[in-house]
């Protein structure tokens, strides 16, 4: 050896030929900043061949395991230092490997062996080691910074090492060992659903050690996974004492909260929500003023003078951000002795609300509001099939009373129906997009299965709702706007470059112009009303929803482009919505003269939170509905339903079923017996010998073929293309399309992966 190694008698113990040790190439590559494996070599003195490949070998370990970084080619290596470490959080597949997510870089992907210190939703401090060949950025975890959470719900199970509880989707690659001890205490059968707190938390030579605290055997499916959810999503779904004793020490308003408060009480004020609403956080009156100009009052329940600035109440309304929504279950933002009590607007009682009180002119443009806190009296509990139905007859007896019976509630729901009409024409004009898409809910059977899934219908009544809820909520953003108020908006972006080039492509189709950048509402609204009367509009449409971009909630306004709002804000659900209950705040200490609430967070760093916690609970709510749906397919393997082409991929084709509104994919290698590819412009596979094609808005027919519970998937064989829709009726000439993404042979061909 020509080198100084202080491990060197190390090294000639393990090795017949030994090359440098660890530390001496670390302590070598610092001396020169950055070397490559020829200039290590040649500071080293080796010339020998297979000493030289071996000092290869050292260093690409070296990379793996995060002590040197490597750019360039040939590579160039250097050490790791603290600059080089970032921190992000976890995010597992369910097939063993995962990513730290990072906000200002590409993720780091992690392999199998990394994962096995972490769970999902771990905040991990890591290194970016080396790119592979599929140009992912592998990343090695330095350290853990914090657990997102110490107890999971898994299945009890057994092998040759003892107990364990294995976990579902997606910590699956983290079983978690318990004691015989443990399991006989508690008299637990292998496969039943538990819950286990973390003893020790697991390295890369050993799981975790847990203690199961509960036994889950007496829930049903739909419980459990929301259960598990809850957790895997770190959503908190129990209140603190401290939180609980402050909802419950309030009680029925009282001359002394009245004071100070416009009286509505003799106001003919309804709530109208859907038929399972509990909580009624917004009320609506509506009469003509002269010259056939409108007044408009939307009263919003006035949370904030339950939940004080800093309270205990407000301490966990921030922390959850949101109420979360699962089928037949919510997990409330507040105690429900407010969510469903004193902060909901029911019939004949009293409420303290902040009011929006509006003027419309009579061609739907709004000349004035204001904003005071109230006491009000609902007259009614509606429903929106209700108000649907005494629209299309009002002499229909099903029809309540508290609505055909009271000549003041019906001349405002009237009244309303009327501006409706005026607002859908202000709508219009502004070119705010109306996206043809289905909405769906679960009905349960007696049991908890799944008896059918519904979609959500949206007449005149629901619609009429929500425009005078865009009518406070734009209201109230210009208020803030105007008083500098310390406020979050909603904002929603307009496309970015990539986005709208997406679309450009795909709008030719109808032989319709689109900007490749810097689309406008209008551009958008033209593509939508040429496609809306479709048979495949749904698909369409869902397709340019996917190009938006996704709305969140920071200090600075930037307009709703979705909406077509230079200004927006929301003010109308400050029981389940935190940037509500703070716009609330705001407003009311401006207009009764007092000092702005000084809270325990920056604005941005809760516009970050409650921007989170909304996709905290969007990915929650999805996660459930999916699971939900796939445990209801497994009933159904080897059945066959009619479908419709949703979305079109380089792998196969996504199809919804017609009548379940359940999505599954149709891998290439099952789209049929011909050579296809994958045209990204057109959103077509096209068959390179037979001339087959499939697209959007196709119509087939489909078998199940398989539910894979970890990964969500439902797999479909496609058996038969019943319809095709007018883009892909037409044989393309392939000869002219662009190079293809991807490619596969059909059946026979490719195999999935």
């Amino acid at each position: 050896m020509s080198w100084n190694d202080p491990n060197a008698s190390a090294e000639a113990q393990k090795y017949d030929n030994p090359i440098p040790s660890r530390e001496l190439i670390l302590s070598t590559i610092t001396e020169q900043g950055e070397a490559t494996h020829q200039q290590l070599a040649k500071a080293f003195g080796i010339e020998d061949p297979d000493q030289f490949d071996a000092l290869g070998n050292r260093l690409k370990a070296m990379a793996r395991d995060g002590q040197v970084n490597r750019d360039g080619r040939p590579y160039r290596y250097r050490t790791v230092t603290q600059h080089d470490v970032v921190e992000g959080t976890v995010s597992a597949h369910a097939k063993g490997f995962g990513f730290v997510l990072l906000s200002d870089m590409p993720d780091l992907f992690l392999h199998e062996k990394q994962m096995r210190w972490v769970f999902n939703g771990d905040t991990v401090a890591a290194v970016a080691t080396s790119t592979d060949n599929r140009g992912r950025t592998e990343g090695r975890i330095v350290d853990v910074v914090e657990r997102q959470q110490n107890q999971f719900i898994g299945t009890l199970a057994r092998d040759e090492d003892g107990y364990c509880v294995e976990l579902g989707s997606p910590n699956n690659h983290q079983p978690i060992t318990v004691t015989d001890d443990n399991v006989n205490a508690l008299n637990i059968k292998q496969g039943a659903p538990v819950k286990v707190d973390i003893i020790d938390w697991p390295n890369q030579h050993e799981f975790s050690t847990g203690k199961i605290t509960k036994v889950l055997d007496d829930e049903n499916d739909r419980e459990l996974i929301i259960e598990t959810t809850l957790l895997n999503y770190d959503i908190p779904s129990e209140f603190s004492e401290a939180t609980l004793k402050q909802a419950n020490d309030y009680k029925e308003p009282t001359e002394k909260d009245l004071k100070g408060r416009t009286d509505l009480r003799d106001l003919p004020l309804v709530t109208i929500d859907g038929e399972d609403a509990r909580d009624f956080d917004d009320a609506v009156f509506a009469e003509k003023r002269s010259g056939g100009n409108y007044r408009v009052v939307v009263a919003i329940a006035d949370v904030s003078h339950y939940v004080t600035p800093n309270s205990p109440l407000d301490v966990e309304a921030f922390e959850r951000g949101t109420s979360v929504y699962f089928p037949h279950r919510v997990i409330p933002m507040l105690p429900e002795v407010l969510s469903n009590g004193l902060c909901s607007l029911n019939p004949d009682v009293d409420r303290l609300c902040m009011v929006a009180d509006i003027k419309v002119s009579r061609a739907g443009k709004v000349t004035g509001y204001e904003f005071y806190p109230a006491v009000i009296h609902s007259q009614a509990r509606l429903t929106y099939n209700q108000v649907n139905d005494y629209f299309a007859n009002p002499k229909d007896d099903s029809i309540p009373k508290s609505l055909t019976g009271n000549k003041d509630v019906k001349k405002s729901i009237d009244t309303l129906h009327q501006l409706y009409d005026l607002l859908i024409q202000k709508r219009e004009e502004r070119h705010a997009m109306e996206f043809e898409t289905v909405e769906t809910y679960i009905k349960f059977n007696e049991t908890g299965g799944i008896a059918a899934i519904v979609p959500r219908t949206r007449g005149d009544a629901h619609k009429l709702i929500e425009e005078c809820m865009l009518l406070a909520n734009t209201c109230a953003a210009n208020f803030a706007l105007k008083e500098e108020l310390p406020v979050l908006y909603r904002n929603h972006d307009k496309p970015d470059g990539e986005k709208s080039m997406r679309v450009h492509e795909y709008a030719k189709n109808f032989g319709l112009s689109f900007p490749e950048e810097n689309p406008t509402q209008a551009d958008y609204q033209r593509i939508i009303e040429a496609t809306k009367d479709r048979p495949d509009a749904i698909s369409v449409h869902s397709m340019l929803l996917r190009s938006m971009m996704q709305a969140n909630y920071a200090p600075d306004n930037i307009g709703h482009f979705g909406l077509a709002y230079d200004e927006y804000s929301h003010f109308t659900s400050p029981i389940r919505r935190y940037p509500d209950l703070m716009l609330h705040r705001a407003i009311k200490a401006k207009v009764t003269g007092s000092k702005q609430p000084v809270m325990d967070f920056s604005l941005d760093g809760a516009g970050t939170q409650t921007s989170d916690t909304e996709r905290r609970a969007e990915k929650a709510s999805r996660y459930v509905e999916s699971w939900l749906k796939c445990h209801y397919m497994t009933d159904h393997v080897g059945e066959e339903f009619e479908g419709v082409v949703t979305s079109v991929t380089s792998f196969g084709l996504f199809v919804t079923l017609t009548d379940l509104y359940i999505d599954g994919l149709v891998h290439i290698s099952n789209v049929g017996d011909d050579f296809f590819v994958y045209d990204e412009k057109q959103q077509q596979l096209i068959g390179k010998d037979k001339g087959g094609l499939f697209g959007l808005g196709d119509t087939v027919k489909v078998k199940v073929a398989g539910v894979n519970m970890d990964l969500l998937q439902i797999d479909f064989d496609l058996t038969a293309k019943l319809k095709a829709s007018a883009m892909n009726q037409t044989k393309k000439d392939n000869s002219k399309k662009a190079p293809a993404k991807k490619s596969s042979r059909g059946k026979g061909g490719n195999k999935k992966s």
